[in-house]
């Protein structure tokens, strides 16, 4: 899986920086070899891999299921290549809240010094910028986006790595993108989705969307005033309307949950809000925007400055209401490990693929220009992992 999503526990604690120097300086090594072995666009496609992802940082020695565990990774490793980034190939913008938001600028600067073609760099800035769009607008799962990293070799491959947080029942989910296996920024971009909770979703990158996002298209071709007598009809039946979505939702979502124990699941975020019936100056405005641009397609109305959640989600209550083109309300998550559970949940473990990780890293750490007790201490955890699948050989469950 080389993009995806995983939730974790809300951590609002600070890395202390003996343990972020040492995080640098492993990752450094890490990323020398990796890339010395496989390439620097091998290195891109493992960073967008969720799994991959979350082994790298319980390898540098980082809480495995938090949220820190993304931001502060992703902080090591950039300051871990920034002096050695034309070298090593490969190119990292961007980090948490205010860093997230120079991503553009950081890509441009970074061209001018690789002296790429206007061209390649567009299409860089343009990737950061709808993955972050999809994402929050798209993608209605009740975490707000807050951090954003964007990697980029000198071929063009990318991979973005981003957050998200529910504050509401203290948790973060993760998202992965793979620029080489996008067929289409807004139909399912994502594959390799893990996760710890459900919530009820407006998921409009869906398959089962399709209908609502060529309708949508449609509705601003139309033009202004006749998207906006529809919008009256949902204002007039406002309360009714926001009843009826909300069972749907939930029903929606509890339909899926079926192989799941329930205690496990949270349904603290309804992404139908009661205010989206009601009026709206700045909804208005957009609208009026996007009705007189005339998008071509889907995407492109997505890509328009200002465009938000709400715009995205009128757009997808006309078109359920007043058409009968139903959006799906599933969220795209899904539950998963590395390499399986000891006790068959969810599946049984991958041995193959494990021994083949175990030796993978093992040939890696051999190579790292680091003390031969740090590496000992690296190939010791390793020697237990191996045991340990050994050990689920001869005891089957």
């Amino acid at each position: 899986m080389y993009r995806g999503i995983a939730t974790f526990g809300l951590d609002y604690g600070k890395c202390p920086a003996w343990l972020f120097e040492r995080m640098v300086k492993l990752g450094r090594e890490m990323a020398r070899v990796i890339i010395a072995e496989y390439g620097p666009e091998e290195f891109i496609k493992r960073i967008a891999d969720p799994v991959w992802f979350q082994s790298l940082g319980t390898v540098l020695a980082f809480d495995w299921n938090s949220s820190g565990l993304t931001t502060i990774l992703t902080a090591a490793l950039k300051q871990a290549v920034q002096d050695e980034a034309q070298d090593l190939g490969i190119f990292i913008c961007g980090g948490k809240g205010k860093t997230s938001r120079k991503t553009p600028q950081e890509i441009e600067n970074w061209a001018n010094v690789l002296r790429l073609d206007a061209s390649k760099t567009n299409n860089l800035i343009y990737g950061s910028k709808m993955t972050a769009k999809v994402d929050s607008a798209l993608v209605q799962d009740g975490f707000q986006i807050y951090h954003h990293s964007f990697f980029f070799s000198r071929s063009g491959a990318w991979a973005v790595v981003q957050q998200g947080m529910n504050a509401a029942n203290q948790t973060a989910r993760r998202y992965h993108w793979f620029s080489k296996d996008i067929q289409d920024f807004v139909c399912e971009p994502h594959s390799g989705i893990i996760s710890e909770i459900k919530n009820p979703t407006i998921n409009l990158i869906a398959k089962e969307s399709a209908k609502v996002r060529t309708l949508g298209a449609e509705l601003i071709k139309n033009g202004y005033h006749s998207l906006m007598k529809d919008i009256q009809i949902l204002r007039k039946h406002s309360s009714s309307l926001h009843k009826m979505l909300r069972l749907r939702i939930n029903s929606a979502s509890s339909k899926n949950l079926t192989f799941l124990k329930l205690e496990n699941v949270e349904f603290n975020h309804h992404p139908v809000e009661a205010d989206d019936f009601s009026k709206s100056r700045y909804l208005e405005k957009i609208l009026w925007k996007l009705c007189d641009e005339k998008p071509e397609n889907y995407e492109n109305i997505l890509a328009v400055a200002g465009v938000g959640p709400k715009t995205m989600r009128a757009l997808a209550l006309v078109g359920e209401i007043i058409y009968n083109a139903k959006p799906s309300y599933e969220d795209p998550a899904r539950y998963s490990f590395a390499h399986g559970g000891k006790d068959f949940t969810p599946y049984p473990v991958d041995r193959q693929t494990y021994d083949r990780i175990i030796e993978t890293m093992k040939k890696l750490v051999d190579k790292m220009k680091i003390g031969f007790s740090e590496k000992q201490r690296i190939q010791t955890k390793l020697l237990n992992n191996y045991k340990s699948t050994k050990y689920e050989r001869s005891n089957p469950l």
